[in-house]
């Protein structure tokens, strides 16, 4: 019921706003598809939204998992794993799926989140997050210490890379051609702790049936030089996106200039947490 609602609000806001509609047709053309093929994720874009109550304090939504064996090696060698996802699917639940099968052996989750402006929402936010084997942390100095010292203890870490950060927090690089805003945060984590980068999406499948995750390992190791490893992780997401487009958020403004704020989520200070 959720999907069918979520799914005619994705349209209504797409056909309300022509703001969204420009740059959902400039975005997916900008990576080759015409409309056409992305069409289904104009829908998908308003599931997101309309499953976010049951997915942030509702019973827990099935779903399967595939290509577990990548995530078993990093645990089993004693290394931190930092999971990343684009905004694809329901991305939220790829972290809450992972939690379910590897926390109770292996530690927590811990993932970032950006808290609302509003109290209330942020609250909501907080608590809706910190589900089961789930620790979120927010976007300061102090919530990347508490992910650096998560991946040192061998546990895990989710990241959305595909995100625009602050001005500062991160540089540029070309995504799907054109250069786009890239956090060094996922970078900065993995080769300050030696943790293993294991790509994550979680598909949403017809009809309410649930939901299926893949995880795969990077196809590289990450480079230790910055810009070749930052454009390491926009390949990455660009070969999950391109596995499932009409699940990604191609509304989503993946160019914009980064906003103005104190650089307080890079871990270059992190050393000493």
């Amino acid at each position: 019921m959720l999907h069918v609602m979520g799914a005619a609000m994705g349209w209504v806001a797409f056909v309300a706003s022509p703001t969204y509609r420009r740059r959902f047709l400039a975005n997916s053309a900008l990576a080759g598809y015409s409309f056409g093929a992305v069409r289904a994720a104009v829908a998908h874009a308003g599931r997101m939204v309309a499953e976010l109550p049951r997915l942030w304090m509702g019973a827990t939504m099935p779903c399967a998992l595939t290509g577990e064996a990548c995530v078993e090696q990093a645990y089993a060698a004693g290394r931190g794993i930092v999971f990343l996802t684009p905004h694809q699917g329901c991305f939220e639940l790829s972290a809450q799926a992972a939690a379910r099968r590897w926390s109770a052996e292996r530690g927590p989750i811990t993932v970032l989140y950006r808290p609302a402006r509003q109290a209330w929402l942020a609250k909501v936010m907080e608590t809706a997050r910190n589900r089961p084997g789930m620790l979120a942390v927010p976007t300061t100095l102090a919530g990347v210490r508490q992910m650096i010292k998560a991946l040192r203890r061998g546990e895990a870490v989710g990241l959305l890379p595909d995100q625009v950060p602050p001005e500062g927090q991160g540089q540029w690089a070309p995504f799907f051609g054109r250069d786009a805003y890239t956090m060094t945060l996922a970078v900065r984590l993995a080769q300050q702790t030696g943790a293993a980068v294991v790509l994550a999406r979680c598909e949403r499948l017809p009809w309410g049936r649930g939901y299926v995750t893949h995880f795969e390992p990077l196809s590289a190791p990450l480079s230790a030089d910055m810009d070749q490893a930052v454009l390491q992780i926009n390949q990455a997401m660009e070969h999950l996106i391109r596995q499932c487009p009409e699940q990604y958020l191609w509304g989503y403004g993946r160019y914009k200039q980064p906003r103005g704020e104190a650089a307080a989520a890079e871990p270059a200070a992190g050393g000493a947490a």
